[in-house]
Parts: C-alpha cells; structure tokens; sequence
C-alpha cells in the first residue's frame, strides 16, 4: 500500500502567502480563478507527481470564483482537503470540489465586506489619522501594522480551520456527508446567486406607454410655490407623499414602470436564465460578453434601452 501524500504545514503555509495575491488576475469572465489557481500550485505540485494529473487539477481550479479575498482562505482550507484525499483515492471528483467552492463563496462573500471593508479598517484608520494629525509618525506604522497582522491572522487560521473541516468531510464519504455537503453548498449558492441578479443585474426599457396630464394638487406647481424656505419646504413635503411623478404635470409612465408593478427584475431574472443556458452550451463568456456590449449599444441607439 502506497504511503499518504499529507499536506504539511509548510506546504498549506505556502498555499497562504499565494492566496494573498487572489486578485492579482482578476478578469471579468471568470473573476478571481487565476489567483486561485496561483495559490494552488504548491499543493498540486506537492500533492500530484504525475503531469497529466497536475494538468488536470491545473484546469479543475481555473473554473469560475469569486469572492471576499479574506474570507475565501476558510474556502481554499476545505479545498486543500478535498484535494488531498483526492490524490489518495478518495472518490472526490471534480464536482464536488466545484460545489464546496461556489457554495461557500456566495455566503461569505457577503461577511466580508462588512467585517474588513465596513468595520475593522475604518476603525484602524480613524485611530492612525487621530494619531497622524497630532503629528505622530506612529499613526500610520500602527494602522499598517495592525492591519497586516489582523489580515494575515485570518488568512492562516480560517484556512487551518477550513483545512480541518475538509477533512473530516472527506472521512465520512461512506455516511454520505460529502454528498449532503456538496449538494447543499449548491443550493446554497444558487440562492444567493439568485437573490443578486436583482441587486447587479439592470435593464431598464425606455419606451413610453403614457402620458397623462395630472390634476391640480397632484404635481408640485413650481411657479407658485412660496419664496424662500417656505417653498423648498412644501416642494420636498409633496415630493415625499406623491413620489416622482410630483415633479411634473405630465405623468410619464415607460414600459419599465409598466414591468416592475407586474413583477420587478422580470427581465433581468430572464436574461441571467438565458446566459446561464448559453453557458450550459458552451457558448465562450468572451462571446456572451460581447453580445451583451452591442445589445445594450443597439438598444440605446434606437430608444428601446
């Protein structure tokens, strides 16, 4: 029987100082893969003798990834795991490495920016600016440092604990909780995945349907508003109650408006279905890309967009 290929801890540690560099690559059709696959390396090699095989992990990890840079070293912890019970015949396919990593990245990509972004640096930095503006060279020493000390304290110890987790994942494969995993990773994901195309998906038809002169009292008449800020007052308070349509006479109602009261982000929704059955095609991202760049052009030259 062949001896177990084990990740040391030096191995997992070089894995760490790459994993710092995750969006060194980043592109928009695949986001942070390159980084990701950087990161890899010392494992793959470590982990795989044979080309073929290093080849091939090489290609599994250059699949789409994206998430929070610092919360995704729990992700590349379990990853590691899966990887390495995989070289040491785990029945670990590629899929079920592929479903751990898009499940975990969606949730946690939502922690992180509130966690680093939103809460620790703020503070770090309005502590070294206090610091700063009294005159004091340690105000900025103490915001890097502290900073760096924060960020890389959590790269290594989420990626232990993420390590640790995959392992004991892959351990359990005869109970079936690998599968359970990977299918609820997935789920997951796609929920969160589902709950964004509204947030970064916009369309918006120009088109008018409508115009209707409104009635006295249900727009703002700003020819006769009081002088001063009496008017500014009675302007922002009708503005407030009716909305929009207050600004002017005319109501203008588009097809967009039309949509949203029917069933809002209808057509981004159907647009993200749409590519998503391309990709299942195999149609290139590149080419769906481009796509989208001259439909939204034409759609703007004619008036429809």
């Amino acid at each position: 029987m062949a001896e177990k290929i084990t990740l040391t801890k030096q191995d997992r540690k070089a894995v760490m100082r790459r994993h710092q560099f995750l969006q060194g690559s980043w592109n928009y059709e695949r986001m942070q893969n390159g980084g990701w696959c950087f990161a890899m390396i010392p494992a793959i090699k470590k982990l795989y003798t044979n080309k073929e095989d290093q080849a091939a992990a090489l290609k599994r990890h250059l699949e789409f990834y994206n998430t929070h840079p610092y919360v995704s070293a729990p992700v590349i912890g379990v990853t590691l795991a899966l990887e390495e019970e995989r070289a040491n015949g785990a029945p670990v396919d590629d899929q079920a490495i592929q479903g751990v990593k898009v499940g975990m990245m969606g949730p946690l990509a939502g922690v992180g920016d509130p966690v680093f972004w939103f809460t620790i640096r703020p503070i770090l930095g309005a502590l070294g600016a206090s610091m700063a503006m009294s005159g004091s060279i340690a105000g900025p020493l103490i915001f890097f440092i502290a900073w760096n000390v924060i960020r890389v304290a959590f790269l290594w110890y989420t990626q232990e604990f993420g390590y640790k987790v995959g392992t004991d994942i892959a351990k359990d494969l005869s109970g079936g909780l690998l599968g359970k995993v990977t299918e609820g990773a997935s789920i997951l994901g796609m929920f969160i995945i589902g709950a964004l195309v509204q947030r970064w998906v916009s369309i918006s038809f120009t088109p008018v349907v409508s115009r209707v002169t409104q009635s006295e009292g249900a727009y703002i008449d700003w020819s006769n508003l009081p002088k001063g800020t009496k008017g500014i007052k009675e302007a922002l308070t009708m503005y407030d109650s009716i909305g929009s349509s207050a600004l002017n006479q005319v109501k203008v109602t588009t097809l967009q408006e039309n949509l949203d009261s029917l069933i809002p982000g209808l057509a981004a929704l159907l647009l993200t279905l749409y590519i998503c059955h391309l990709l299942k095609k195999e149609v290139s991202p590149i080419v769906i890309i481009l796509c989208l760049f001259g439909v939204g052009i034409v759609g703007r030259v004619i008036g429809l967009l």
